[in-house]
Protein backbone atom coordinates (compact mmCIF):
# COMPACT_ATOMS: atom_id res chain seq x y z
CA UNK A 1 0.00 0.00 0.00
CA UNK A 2 1.13 3.45 -0.45
CA UNK A 3 0.03 7.06 0.30
CA UNK A 4 -2.62 9.30 -1.44
CA UNK A 5 -0.76 10.76 -4.55
CA UNK A 6 -2.34 14.34 -5.14
CA UNK A 7 -1.26 15.65 -8.72
CA UNK A 8 -1.96 19.75 -8.64
CA UNK A 9 -2.66 21.49 -11.90
CA UNK A 10 -3.46 24.96 -13.10
CA UNK A 11 -3.66 27.54 -10.17
CA UNK A 12 -1.85 28.54 -6.52
CA UNK A 13 -5.45 28.22 -5.40
CA UNK A 14 -5.81 24.62 -6.97
CA UNK A 15 -2.08 24.21 -4.94
CA UNK A 16 -4.24 25.43 -1.74
CA UNK A 17 -6.88 23.25 -1.71
CA UNK A 18 -4.40 20.52 -2.98
CA UNK A 19 -3.15 20.70 0.66
CA UNK A 20 -6.81 20.44 2.06
CA UNK A 21 -7.40 17.27 0.52
CA UNK A 22 -4.20 15.48 1.76
CA UNK A 23 -5.00 16.47 5.07
CA UNK A 24 -8.70 14.93 4.60
CA UNK A 25 -7.62 11.94 2.33
CA UNK A 26 -4.44 11.19 5.51
CA UNK A 27 -7.30 11.94 7.97
CA UNK A 28 -9.69 9.47 6.25
CA UNK A 29 -7.30 6.85 6.34
CA UNK A 30 -7.19 6.35 2.22
CA UNK A 31 -4.19 5.03 0.51
CA UNK A 32 -2.96 3.68 -2.68
CA UNK A 33 -5.52 6.75 -4.10
CA UNK A 34 -4.67 9.08 -6.59
CA UNK A 35 -6.78 12.39 -6.46
CA UNK A 36 -5.87 14.79 -9.86
CA UNK A 37 -7.05 18.40 -9.05
CA UNK A 38 -7.76 19.55 -12.62
CA UNK A 39 -7.85 23.29 -14.51
CA UNK A 40 -9.98 24.49 -16.99
CA UNK A 41 -8.39 27.82 -17.81
CA UNK A 42 -7.73 26.88 -21.26
CA UNK A 43 -9.22 23.73 -23.65
CA UNK A 44 -5.10 23.10 -23.31
CA UNK A 45 -5.48 22.83 -19.80
CA UNK A 46 -8.41 20.10 -19.82
CA UNK A 47 -6.17 18.15 -22.52
CA UNK A 48 -3.28 17.92 -20.44
CA UNK A 49 -6.06 16.88 -17.09
CA UNK A 50 -6.99 14.35 -19.66
CA UNK A 51 -3.13 13.08 -20.78
CA UNK A 52 -1.82 13.23 -16.93
CA UNK A 53 -5.10 10.97 -15.90
CA UNK A 54 -3.88 8.31 -18.81
CA UNK A 55 -0.57 8.82 -17.64
CA UNK A 56 -1.43 8.01 -14.12
CA UNK A 57 -3.19 5.61 -14.64
CA UNK A 58 -0.47 3.44 -16.46
CA UNK A 59 1.90 4.31 -13.62
CA UNK A 60 -0.47 2.90 -11.07
CA UNK A 61 -2.80 0.60 -11.97
CA UNK A 62 -4.58 -0.53 -9.15
CA UNK A 63 -4.80 2.37 -7.53
CA UNK A 64 -7.83 4.39 -7.27
CA UNK A 65 -8.10 7.44 -9.34
CA UNK A 66 -10.24 10.43 -8.28
CA UNK A 67 -10.67 13.48 -10.54
CA UNK A 68 -12.10 16.67 -9.13
CA UNK A 69 -11.24 20.39 -9.67
CA UNK A 70 -12.52 23.24 -12.24
CA UNK A 71 -12.67 20.67 -15.31
CA UNK A 72 -14.06 18.28 -13.44
CA UNK A 73 -16.82 20.16 -11.99
CA UNK A 74 -17.58 21.67 -15.42
CA UNK A 75 -16.97 18.61 -17.83
CA UNK A 76 -17.67 15.81 -15.19
CA UNK A 77 -19.30 13.25 -17.78
CA UNK A 78 -16.38 13.99 -19.92
CA UNK A 79 -13.65 12.51 -17.03
CA UNK A 80 -15.92 10.01 -15.57
CA UNK A 81 -16.58 8.38 -19.04
CA UNK A 82 -12.30 8.22 -19.30
CA UNK A 83 -11.34 4.58 -18.60
CA UNK A 84 -9.72 3.82 -15.27
CA UNK A 85 -11.24 7.13 -13.58
CA UNK A 86 -13.19 5.50 -10.58
CA UNK A 87 -14.63 8.86 -9.20
CA UNK A 88 -15.46 12.30 -10.29
CA UNK A 89 -15.87 14.95 -7.78
CA UNK A 90 -17.18 18.60 -7.88
CA UNK A 91 -14.83 21.93 -6.44
CA UNK A 92 -17.40 21.69 -3.06
CA UNK A 93 -16.82 18.01 -2.54
CA UNK A 94 -13.17 18.18 -2.65
CA UNK A 95 -13.06 20.54 0.47
CA UNK A 96 -15.32 18.69 2.44
CA UNK A 97 -14.02 15.80 5.10
CA UNK A 98 -17.31 13.42 4.65
CA UNK A 99 -16.42 13.66 0.45
CA UNK A 100 -13.06 11.28 1.54
CA UNK A 101 -14.59 9.68 4.56
CA UNK A 102 -16.93 8.06 2.14
CA UNK A 103 -14.48 7.47 -0.38
CA UNK A 104 -12.67 5.16 2.43
CA UNK A 105 -15.52 3.32 3.47
CA UNK A 106 -16.88 3.08 -0.70
CA UNK A 107 -20.04 4.36 -0.27
CA UNK A 108 -19.32 7.84 -2.39
CA UNK A 109 -21.24 7.79 -5.63
CA UNK A 110 -19.07 7.73 -9.12
CA UNK A 111 -20.00 11.51 -9.49
CA UNK A 112 -20.49 13.38 -6.60
CA UNK A 113 -20.72 16.97 -8.28
CA UNK A 114 -22.86 19.54 -7.31
CA UNK A 115 -24.34 23.19 -8.65
CA UNK A 116 -21.39 25.16 -7.44
CA UNK A 117 -23.88 27.95 -8.21
CA UNK A 118 -25.54 27.70 -5.25
CA UNK A 119 -22.76 27.56 -3.28
CA UNK A 120 -23.02 30.87 -1.10
CA UNK A 121 -20.22 30.20 1.83
CA UNK A 122 -16.57 29.41 1.84
CA UNK A 123 -14.97 28.39 4.92
CA UNK A 124 -11.06 29.03 6.00
CA UNK A 125 -9.42 25.52 5.80
CA UNK A 126 -6.72 25.57 8.39
CA UNK A 127 -3.45 24.08 6.54
CA UNK A 128 0.02 23.40 8.89
CA UNK A 129 2.08 22.82 6.34
CA UNK A 130 2.76 22.86 2.29
CA UNK A 131 5.95 20.82 2.04
CA UNK A 132 8.37 23.77 2.06
CA UNK A 133 8.46 25.97 5.15
CA UNK A 134 9.20 29.26 2.75
CA UNK A 135 5.83 30.08 2.10
CA UNK A 136 2.46 29.36 3.04
CA UNK A 137 -0.71 30.16 0.84
CA UNK A 138 -3.85 31.54 2.36
CA UNK A 139 -7.29 31.33 0.33
CA UNK A 140 -9.42 34.12 1.40
CA UNK A 141 -12.41 33.99 -1.64
CA UNK A 142 -13.38 31.67 -3.68
CA UNK A 143 -15.96 32.07 -7.27
CA UNK A 144 -16.14 35.03 -9.22
CA UNK A 145 -19.29 36.97 -10.51
CA UNK A 146 -17.64 38.58 -13.68
CA UNK A 147 -18.40 36.99 -17.09
CA UNK A 148 -15.19 37.88 -19.10
CA UNK A 149 -16.40 36.48 -22.46
CA UNK A 150 -13.41 34.21 -22.81
CA UNK A 151 -13.86 32.44 -19.11
CA UNK A 152 -15.14 29.59 -17.86
CA UNK A 153 -14.16 29.77 -14.47
CA UNK A 154 -17.19 30.91 -13.03
CA UNK A 155 -18.95 27.80 -13.82
CA UNK A 156 -16.25 25.91 -12.07
CA UNK A 157 -16.05 28.33 -9.35
CA UNK A 158 -19.45 29.72 -8.40
CA UNK A 159 -20.13 33.01 -7.42
CA UNK A 160 -17.64 35.23 -5.61
CA UNK A 161 -17.67 34.66 -1.68
CA UNK A 162 -15.44 35.90 1.11
CA UNK A 163 -13.28 34.02 4.22
CA UNK A 164 -14.44 36.66 7.24
CA UNK A 165 -11.63 38.62 7.95
CA UNK A 166 -11.22 37.68 11.36
CA UNK A 167 -10.84 33.90 10.68
CA UNK A 168 -8.15 34.94 7.76
CA UNK A 169 -6.49 36.69 10.58
CA UNK A 170 -6.44 34.55 12.67
CA UNK A 171 -4.99 31.97 9.97
CA UNK A 172 -2.14 34.17 9.13
CA UNK A 173 -1.27 34.27 12.91
CA UNK A 174 -0.99 30.54 13.19
CA UNK A 175 1.36 29.97 9.84
CA UNK A 176 3.31 33.12 11.14
CA UNK A 177 3.91 31.70 14.75
CA UNK A 178 4.71 28.23 12.84
CA UNK A 179 7.37 29.77 10.97
CA UNK A 180 6.25 30.65 8.16
CA UNK A 181 8.15 33.87 6.93
CA UNK A 182 5.69 34.65 3.92
CA UNK A 183 2.35 34.47 3.35
CA UNK A 184 0.44 34.76 -0.39
CA UNK A 185 -3.28 35.95 -0.23
CA UNK A 186 -5.13 34.20 -2.77
CA UNK A 187 -8.33 33.46 -4.02
CA UNK A 188 -10.06 33.13 -7.62
CA UNK A 189 -11.20 37.03 -7.50
CA UNK A 190 -9.14 38.78 -4.91
CA UNK A 191 -9.95 42.40 -5.16
CA UNK A 192 -13.53 41.34 -4.91
CA UNK A 193 -12.93 40.13 -1.67
CA UNK A 194 -15.27 41.43 1.06
CA UNK A 195 -18.38 42.49 -0.86
CA UNK A 196 -20.56 39.67 0.00
CA UNK A 197 -19.36 40.36 3.92
CA UNK A 198 -21.01 43.04 6.14
CA UNK A 199 -19.50 46.53 6.87
CA UNK A 200 -17.05 47.23 4.30
CA UNK A 201 -14.29 45.12 3.91
CA UNK A 202 -11.96 44.87 1.34
CA UNK A 203 -8.77 43.76 -0.20
CA UNK A 204 -6.41 46.26 1.37
CA UNK A 205 -8.67 46.74 4.17
CA UNK A 206 -8.01 43.31 4.99
CA UNK A 207 -4.13 43.71 4.13
CA UNK A 208 -3.83 46.17 6.56
CA UNK A 209 -6.11 44.29 9.28
CA UNK A 210 -3.25 40.89 9.03
CA UNK A 211 -0.06 43.29 9.12
CA UNK A 212 -1.27 45.04 11.87
CA UNK A 213 -2.26 42.03 14.11
CA UNK A 214 0.08 39.90 12.91
CA UNK A 215 3.58 42.19 13.50
CA UNK A 216 5.72 39.02 13.49
CA UNK A 217 4.95 37.91 10.27
CA UNK A 218 8.06 39.32 8.01
CA UNK A 219 6.15 39.09 4.69
CA UNK A 220 2.80 39.18 2.98
CA UNK A 221 2.21 39.14 -0.69
CA UNK A 222 -0.66 39.19 -2.97
CA UNK A 223 -1.24 36.43 -5.90
CA UNK A 224 -3.24 38.33 -8.81
CA UNK A 225 -5.55 40.84 -8.41
CA UNK A 226 -7.63 43.16 -11.21
CA UNK A 227 -6.94 46.90 -11.18
CA UNK A 228 -10.07 48.16 -11.29
CA UNK A 229 -11.17 46.82 -8.32
CA UNK A 230 -8.39 47.99 -6.84
CA UNK A 231 -9.69 50.96 -3.95
CA UNK A 232 -7.70 53.21 -2.34
CA UNK A 233 -7.22 51.16 0.78
CA UNK A 234 -5.28 49.05 -1.55
CA UNK A 235 -3.20 51.50 -2.93
CA UNK A 236 -2.36 53.24 0.66
CA UNK A 237 -1.05 49.70 1.67
CA UNK A 238 1.03 49.05 -1.57
CA UNK A 239 2.10 52.41 -0.67
CA UNK A 240 3.07 52.29 2.79
CA UNK A 241 4.12 48.74 4.20
CA UNK A 242 6.85 47.83 3.20
CA UNK A 243 6.33 44.01 4.62
CA UNK A 244 3.73 44.11 1.29
CA UNK A 245 5.77 42.67 -1.60
CA UNK A 246 6.01 45.38 -4.34
CA UNK A 247 5.22 42.56 -6.85
CA UNK A 248 2.17 42.81 -8.21
CA UNK A 249 0.59 40.70 -10.78
CA UNK A 250 -2.37 41.81 -12.80
CA UNK A 251 -5.47 40.38 -14.57
CA UNK A 252 -4.88 42.89 -17.96
CA UNK A 253 -5.73 40.45 -20.66
CA UNK A 254 -4.90 42.88 -23.40
CA UNK A 255 -3.88 46.30 -24.00
CA UNK A 256 -6.32 47.00 -26.86
CA UNK A 257 -9.46 49.02 -26.36
CA UNK A 258 -12.23 47.20 -28.56
CA UNK A 259 -10.32 43.43 -27.70
CA UNK A 260 -10.82 44.59 -24.11
CA UNK A 261 -14.44 45.32 -24.61
CA UNK A 262 -15.54 42.36 -26.74
CA UNK A 263 -13.73 40.53 -23.92
CA UNK A 264 -16.27 42.25 -21.49
CA UNK A 265 -13.39 43.28 -19.11
CA UNK A 266 -14.61 46.15 -16.84
CA UNK A 267 -11.28 48.41 -17.84
CA UNK A 268 -9.55 50.18 -20.65
CA UNK A 269 -6.10 50.89 -22.00
CA UNK A 270 -5.71 54.10 -19.99
CA UNK A 271 -6.99 52.55 -17.01
CA UNK A 272 -4.28 49.89 -16.44
CA UNK A 273 -1.86 52.47 -17.86
CA UNK A 274 -2.92 54.79 -15.25
CA UNK A 275 -2.86 52.09 -12.21
CA UNK A 276 0.55 51.35 -13.04
CA UNK A 277 2.05 54.84 -13.16
CA UNK A 278 0.08 55.64 -9.80
CA UNK A 279 1.07 52.40 -7.82
CA UNK A 280 4.93 53.17 -9.46
CA UNK A 281 4.81 56.67 -7.84
CA UNK A 282 3.81 55.70 -4.66
CA UNK A 283 6.14 52.50 -4.46
CA UNK A 284 9.14 52.87 -6.43
CA UNK A 285 10.58 49.67 -5.89
CA UNK A 286 7.19 47.87 -7.48
CA UNK A 287 7.50 45.42 -10.49
CA UNK A 288 4.76 44.50 -12.17
CA UNK A 289 3.41 40.69 -13.77
CA UNK A 290 0.41 40.33 -16.01
CA UNK A 291 -1.23 37.84 -17.40
CA UNK A 292 -2.19 38.89 -21.51
CA UNK A 293 -4.00 36.56 -24.14
CA UNK A 294 -2.92 36.61 -27.56
CA UNK A 295 -5.71 36.07 -30.71
CA UNK A 296 -8.40 36.39 -29.19
CA UNK A 297 -11.32 36.14 -31.39
CA UNK A 298 -11.53 39.62 -34.23
CA UNK A 299 -7.84 40.55 -32.90
CA UNK A 300 -6.25 42.12 -35.88
CA UNK A 301 -2.23 42.73 -36.07
CA UNK A 302 -2.69 46.06 -34.60
CA UNK A 303 -4.54 44.75 -32.24
CA UNK A 304 -2.34 42.82 -30.99
CA UNK A 305 0.40 45.21 -31.55
CA UNK A 306 -1.21 47.48 -28.77
CA UNK A 307 -0.96 44.82 -26.68
CA UNK A 308 2.68 44.17 -27.43
CA UNK A 309 3.48 47.74 -26.76
CA UNK A 310 1.41 47.79 -23.06
CA UNK A 311 4.90 45.44 -22.20
CA UNK A 312 6.55 48.40 -22.68
CA UNK A 313 3.66 51.04 -21.68
CA UNK A 314 3.14 49.98 -18.37
CA UNK A 315 6.93 48.53 -17.55
CA UNK A 316 5.52 44.70 -17.15
CA UNK A 317 8.46 42.52 -15.98
CA UNK A 318 6.76 39.13 -15.98
CA UNK A 319 4.41 37.98 -18.43
CA UNK A 320 1.87 34.84 -18.46
CA UNK A 321 1.01 34.76 -21.96
CA UNK A 322 -1.68 32.60 -22.70
CA UNK A 323 -2.52 31.53 -26.98
CA UNK A 324 -6.52 32.05 -26.91
CA UNK A 325 -7.96 28.63 -27.34
CA UNK A 326 -11.78 28.80 -27.37
CA UNK A 327 -13.91 27.18 -24.22
CA UNK A 328 -17.36 25.49 -25.61
CA UNK A 329 -19.94 27.56 -23.47
CA UNK A 330 -18.21 30.93 -23.51
CA UNK A 331 -19.81 33.86 -25.68
CA UNK A 332 -15.63 34.44 -27.47
CA UNK A 333 -16.57 30.60 -28.87
CA UNK A 334 -18.96 31.95 -31.03
CA UNK A 335 -17.14 34.94 -32.40
CA UNK A 336 -15.18 35.07 -35.47
CA UNK A 337 -11.85 33.33 -34.61
CA UNK A 338 -8.19 33.71 -34.98
CA UNK A 339 -6.71 31.44 -37.70
CA UNK A 340 -4.09 29.17 -35.26
CA UNK A 341 -0.90 30.01 -37.10
CA UNK A 342 -1.30 33.29 -36.22
CA UNK A 343 -2.47 33.04 -32.41
CA UNK A 344 0.20 30.73 -32.07
CA UNK A 345 2.90 33.22 -33.49
CA UNK A 346 1.38 36.19 -31.67
CA UNK A 347 2.01 34.42 -28.24
CA UNK A 348 5.61 33.44 -29.67
CA UNK A 349 6.22 37.38 -29.71
CA UNK A 350 4.30 38.19 -26.89
CA UNK A 351 6.21 35.32 -24.76
CA UNK A 352 9.58 36.92 -26.59
CA UNK A 353 8.53 40.44 -25.58
CA UNK A 354 8.04 39.31 -22.11
CA UNK A 355 11.85 37.41 -21.63
CA UNK A 356 13.38 40.26 -22.89
CA UNK A 357 11.77 42.81 -20.19
CA UNK A 358 12.47 40.58 -17.73
CA UNK A 359 16.00 39.96 -18.31
CA UNK A 360 16.79 43.80 -18.78
CA UNK A 361 15.13 44.10 -15.65
CA UNK A 362 17.44 41.75 -13.87
CA UNK A 363 20.29 43.65 -15.58
CA UNK A 364 19.16 46.70 -13.78
CA UNK A 365 19.67 44.27 -9.93
CA UNK A 366 23.05 44.60 -10.49
CA UNK A 367 25.44 45.59 -7.57
CA UNK A 368 22.16 45.79 -5.38
CA UNK A 369 21.80 44.50 -2.20
CA UNK A 370 18.59 42.94 -1.20
CA UNK A 371 16.59 40.19 1.12
CA UNK A 372 15.81 37.12 -0.35
CA UNK A 373 13.51 34.31 0.88
CA UNK A 374 15.30 30.85 0.63
CA UNK A 375 12.97 28.37 -1.63
CA UNK A 376 15.91 26.01 -1.41
CA UNK A 377 19.34 25.84 -0.07
CA UNK A 378 20.92 27.55 -2.95
CA UNK A 379 17.99 29.11 -4.48
CA UNK A 380 15.61 32.10 -3.03
CA UNK A 381 13.28 35.09 -4.03
CA UNK A 382 13.61 39.10 -3.98
CA UNK A 383 10.53 41.17 -3.04
CA UNK A 384 9.96 41.69 -6.39
CA UNK A 385 10.17 38.17 -6.77
CA UNK A 386 13.27 37.76 -8.65
CA UNK A 387 14.99 34.16 -8.34
CA UNK A 388 18.69 34.53 -7.41
CA UNK A 389 20.85 31.49 -7.10
CA UNK A 390 23.28 32.02 -4.11
CA UNK A 391 27.03 31.25 -3.34
CA UNK A 392 26.78 28.86 -0.87
CA UNK A 393 23.73 27.13 1.09
CA UNK A 394 21.70 28.43 3.86
CA UNK A 395 18.70 26.90 5.74
CA UNK A 396 15.10 26.66 3.38
CA UNK A 397 12.82 29.31 4.75
CA UNK A 398 15.91 31.59 5.95
CA UNK A 399 15.46 35.23 5.11
CA UNK A 400 18.86 36.31 4.08
CA UNK A 401 20.87 39.86 2.64
CA UNK A 402 23.00 39.31 -0.43
CA UNK A 403 24.50 41.19 -2.92
CA UNK A 404 23.69 40.82 -6.22
CA UNK A 405 25.67 39.55 -9.67
CA UNK A 406 25.07 38.95 -13.20
CA UNK A 407 22.37 36.86 -14.60
CA UNK A 408 21.37 34.19 -16.94
CA UNK A 409 18.79 36.29 -18.59
CA UNK A 410 16.21 33.56 -16.45
CA UNK A 411 17.90 34.09 -12.72
CA UNK A 412 20.47 36.22 -10.84
CA UNK A 413 23.38 35.25 -9.09
CA UNK A 414 23.62 36.45 -5.40
CA UNK A 415 26.60 36.32 -3.02
CA UNK A 416 25.08 35.91 0.55
CA UNK A 417 26.00 38.23 3.55
CA UNK A 418 29.00 36.54 5.72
Amino acid sequence: MSEPLIVTLGCRLNTYESEVMRRHASDAGLDDCIIVNTCAVTAEAVRQAEQTIRRLRRERPGARLVVTGCAAQIEPERFAEMAGVDHVIGNAEKLAPETFKALATDTLADVAVNDIMSVRETALHMIDGFGSRARAYLQIQNGCDHRCTFCIIPMGRGPSRSVPAGEVVAQARKLAEAGYPEIVLTGVDMTSYGADLPGSMSLGRLAKQILKHVPELPRLRLSSIDQVEADRHLIDVIASEERLMPHLHLSMQAGDDMILKRMKRRHLREDAIRFCNEVRRLRPDVVFGADLIAGFPTETEDMFERTLDIVDTCGLTYLHVFPYSPRKGTPAARMPQVARAAIKERAARLRAKGEAAHSSYLDRLAGRRTEILMEREDLGRTPQFAEVRIDRPVPVGTLQWATLGGNDGRRLNGMVDA
